[in-house]
């Protein structure tokens, strides 16, 4: 069901318990209003939208008890950089949002970015994937939590090399984060003694026949195509590649953003073996286990993924940092709001220990995950094993490569 902007906008403000907003400047000047904006309707809904807006309640929820008065609000992007930016500067001029969270489309996370930066309050990027938000486009009003696409180009892209697919053929969806992905993995696949022989865009949204570009991929005769995509794309191309029989053909395919969600949407029968990366796995460790326990009651049958993760975790280390500033100064500021998430230590039980480097830059391990093969999953959601660790400090472009202005300055 396609969702409305206004009707989201609206149930938004009554499930949070919020007053109207006219009726209640007095009330408002002394609450903090977050506002999710990402997914709800479309290809990346299950690995955002409804499941990552219970863990943003979930974080303000465990931090009722600091005497902040919270507000959630959300809306659907529709994966469109103007919906994203005009919802945004209405957020912040008329309804006295102090935080936006995710983005979600790159595309969208971008227009976003200036919004925010323009108004002075505060960003959380918690889903979209490019690294440019801490490079060229980089803001003192923004975090980028999570992921981005240097970290899983080094990740997964590295990884493949080093088991032998060294030539590649990128099937790309055609905006931003594709495009970023495509870039990133390339120029570490180059880097090890690789070759790319070729790519195809695949428009974006919209897109569920990928016959014709798997077809014009295993032309070339890479080792290795590389699915520069996310959500139900990367599901469409990875069902479609096992119906053409890629594996029979010698050729590796490598999805260079996969979630959770998406193992569950494809099965293990189709997903086993597949590798990808994340930085957060709900059965990692007893503190992401806990984490998922008492959000689990709250969003159904759909999988974690670290988008989710992402959404509670930077907003519980914003709100320490509230906490910290008191709520008056933090609304006044938004770059002042941000210096101080990064002074401060972050620790959550999605990610654990970590910090927020002078960019932007959210550090914390990342992890490559296996698909299991059926008869070794043990349960619901026992779908990864662990193949290795990246420690947060070597996971993320180094700092003085990403080019952010304020940095240099």
């Amino acid at each position: 069901m396609t969702i409305s902007r206004r009707a989201l906008l609206g149930a938004g403000a009554a499930l949070s318990g919020g007053l109207p907003w006219r009726g209640a400047r007095a009330q408002a000047a002394n609450t903090i209003r977050i506002a999710l904006l990402c997914d709800f309707s479309g290809t990346y809904r299950d690995v955002t939208g409804p499941t990552e807006l219970a863990c943003i309640r979930q974080a303000a929820a465990e931090f009722a008890n600091r005497g902040i008065a919270i507000e959630v609000l959300y809306a659907d992007n529709q994966n469109r950089a103007d919906v994203g930016s005009n919802v945004t500067r209405q957020w912040l001029d008329r309804e006295g949002v102090d935080v936006v969270v995710d983005g979600g489309a790159s595309s969208v996370a971008l227009a976003v970015n200036e919004v925010v930066r323009e108004k002075n309050k505060v960003f959380l990027n918690t889903s979209s994937a490019t690294s440019d938000l801490t490079g060229s486009k980089c803001s003192p009003n923004t975090v980028h939590w999570t992921y981005d696409t240097w970290m899983l180009a080094k990740s997964t892209g590295g990884a493949t090399v080093r088991a032998g697919g060294d030539s590649w053929y990128f099937i790309t969806a055609d905006y931003a984060f594709g495009h970023a992905l495509e870039r990133d993995t390339g120029t570490f696949v180059k880097g090890a003694g690789g070759s790319i022989i070729g790519s195809v865009r695949t428009p974006f949204p919209g897109t569920t026949d990928f016959s014709s570009y798997l077809v014009q991929a295993m032309a070339a005769k890479p080792k290795v195509i590389g699915l520069a995509n996310a959500g139900s794309d990367t599901v469409n191309c990875i069902k479609q590649a096992a119906e053409f029989g890629l594996a029979r053909r010698g050729i590796k395919l490598a999805s260079l953003l996969m979630f959770l969600p998406d193992v569950h949407a494809l099965g293990l029968a189709t997903a086993q073996g597949l590798i990808c990366t994340e930085t957060f796995y709900w059965d990692l460790n007893d503190r992401t286990r806990a984490f998922s326990a008492r959000v689990r009651p709250n969003i159904g049958n759909n999988a974690l993924c670290m988008n989710h993760a992402g959404g509670y975790a930077a907003v519980l280390h914003y709100l320490k940092a509230v906490a910290d500033m008191g709520v008056p100064a933090a609304k006044a500021n938004g770059a002042e709001t941000v210096a101080r998430m990064k002074a401060m230590p972050c620790d959550d039980d999605c990610f654990g220990p970590g910090t927020i480097r002078a960019d932007g830059r959210k550090l914390h391990p990342a992890y490559l995950f296996e698909v299991k093969k059926p008869e070794e999953s043990r349960g619901p959601f026992d779908y990864y094993k662990l193949l290795q660790t990246t420690a947060g400090d070597e996971a993320f472009r180094p700092l003085g490569e990403g080019g952010c202005a304020f940095v240099r300055a």
